[in-house]
């Protein structure tokens, strides 16, 4: 069983609730913040903090965090959210996702004992933009186009970083791709797999569904699209990682 947990993007509003959520469940949960001003709040969610830069220190400094606390699984949760300059949503969300692959895979190197899964925290729609499911009714198409006008700096970096991590065979690894979020109360209820792009989710559950991920071994080299709906948290991801679905292109 999962007990060791690093999150890196640790001072995010999903991040914080999954922290709450996994130190509640008694597992030891390390944040990654680049801003030590944020300590308080990771330690009142449960966390311990660890001030460390994902755009400016290298692997290697995240390699020691993982071998340090004898990491089981790391949460990938950082974004720039197609916020700011095109250059810094490449280097978090792209270039700052491979440096946490490669320190996963440098942990054997490091005198670690074990190699950390990986749970990633990607979007909804990210895929190969000429392949279109076929699930995807006029909304979906819709709001895919205006997700592409608005956010294609983060989408495109998204979808890069995706398919660099499907690559590796060095650890073992699962994909959320979440759907618009909101901070309305949790429902405990979504929908997963062949979902369309809407309705949004609360971050509540997508926290939720990523705490279920800390113990679902099974889960590894699956890409979990996740959005608002009626079926309960649980049974949904059960149903899911049994079909074992797999085509996360799209």
């Amino acid at each position: 069983m999962t007990k060791s947990i690093v999150i890196i993007g640790g001072h995010g509003k999903v991040a914080l609730r999954l922290a709450r959520l996994l130190s509640s469940a008694g597992k030891s949960v390390h944040s990654v913040i680049r801003d030590e001003a944020h300590s308080q709040d990771i330690q009142s969610a449960g966390a311990t903090p660890v001030v460390l830069s994902l755009e400016n220190d290298p692997p290697e400094k995240f390699t020691k965090q993982f071998v340090d606390t004898q990491a089981d699984l790391v949460y990938f949760s950082a974004g720039a959210g197609g916020k700011g300059a095109p250059e810094r949503t490449k280097k978090v969300d792209y270039e700052g996702a491979l440096k946490i692959f490669d320190a996963i895979e440098g942990v054997k190197q490091q005198g670690g004992a074990k190699t950390p899964r990986l749970v990633l925290v990607s979007a909804i729609d990210i895929r190969n933009p000429d392949r279109v499911p076929e699930h995807y009714d006029e909304t979906d198409k819709q709001r895919s186009e205006q997700m592409r006008k608005a956010i294609g700096t983060y989408i495109h970096w998204k979808y890069e970083a995706d398919k660099n991590l499907v690559q590796r065979t060095a650890f073992d690894w699962t994909i959320l791709r979440p759907g618009g979020l909101t901070d309305d109360a949790g429902t405990d209820k979504v929908s997963i797999g062949k979902t369309h792009l809407y309705p949004a989710i609360p971050r509540d559950d997508v926290a939720a569904v990523l705490a279920l991920l800390a113990d679902r071994e099974d889960a590894a080299g699956l890409a979990i699209d996740l959005v608002g709906g009626d079926t309960p948290t649980k049974e949904a991801l059960d149903a899911f990682v049994t079909r074992g679905i797999t085509d996360w292109l799209g």
